[in-house]
């Protein structure tokens, strides 16, 4: 039998604070996040990586599950 395949899970991510004083890491990681301006919103896939970065900026930026 074939196995239902689970839809990938997804995580909305806004950035809420600036990058202006931060360190260089932190603006790179908001980047890669594909974001780069305050109130920008982006639907990621849910993966360890993703929530590494957010780890890293986690005070810079609001998600939540979808």
């Amino acid at each position: 039998m074939a196995k239902k395949q689970e839809a990938a899970k997804t995580i909305r991510v806004t950035q809420i604070g600036s990058t202006i004083g931060r360190p260089d890491k932190q603006r790179a990681t908001l980047i890669g996040l594909g974001l780069n301006k305050l109130h920008r919103t982006r639907e990621l896939q849910d993966s360890p990586e993703v929530r590494g970065m957010l780890t890293t900026v986690a005070h810079l930026v609001r998600w939540e599950e979808i």
